[in-house]
């Protein structure tokens, strides 16, 4: 018997592609191919097809939660500081009607106070920050429940 799996997009926003690098105290020290590998197998551990894109692009990061439309049931996005100011961002995940969970790797209500902020979060699902890359697998795990 084939089951329909649930199809899980990934979106990284700007800076994360030098996740093991920059900033190790607040983000760690493992790079953004050792995360997407195990979101990959904790995806897949729970049933779910999942892909991930990472982009320090504004315009592409809406482009693919356009595609996202009729091809994948649920997205978790980390807009990393577009979170804080991109209504642009948040009017594609609005207008797109997929459940989406906001990630943030550190707490963000630890940090600087204009990180306090997210223009996202009114059109997500829920969010899930503080946990390093396992905040990661927790939305995973978050949206596979909403799905």
């Amino acid at each position: 018997m084939n089951m329909l799996r649930h199809k899980v997009l990934v979106l990284h926003g700007p800076n994360l592609d030098l996740l093991g690098e920059r900033e190790t105290g607040i983000y760690g020290r493992d790079s953004l191919e050792n995360i997407n590998a195990g979101i990959i197998r904790c995806a897949q551990d729970l049933g779910l097809d999942c892909e991930v894109h990472q982009s320090n692009s504004e315009g592409a990061i809406i482009d693919l939660l356009h595609s996202a439309r009729g091809r994948f049931d649920g997205v978790v996005i980390n807009a990393a500081a577009y979170t804080h100011y991109s209504i642009a961002i948040r009017d594609a995940i609005a207008a797109i009607r997929i459940p989406c969970i906001e990630v943030h790797m550190s707490n963000v209500y630890a940090r600087e106070e204009f990180r306090h902020t997210s223009v996202i979060a009114p059109v997500c699902a829920g969010s899930i920050s503080g946990f390093g890359k396992n905040s990661y697998m927790l939305a995973i795990y978050g949206l596979k429940d909403l799905l």
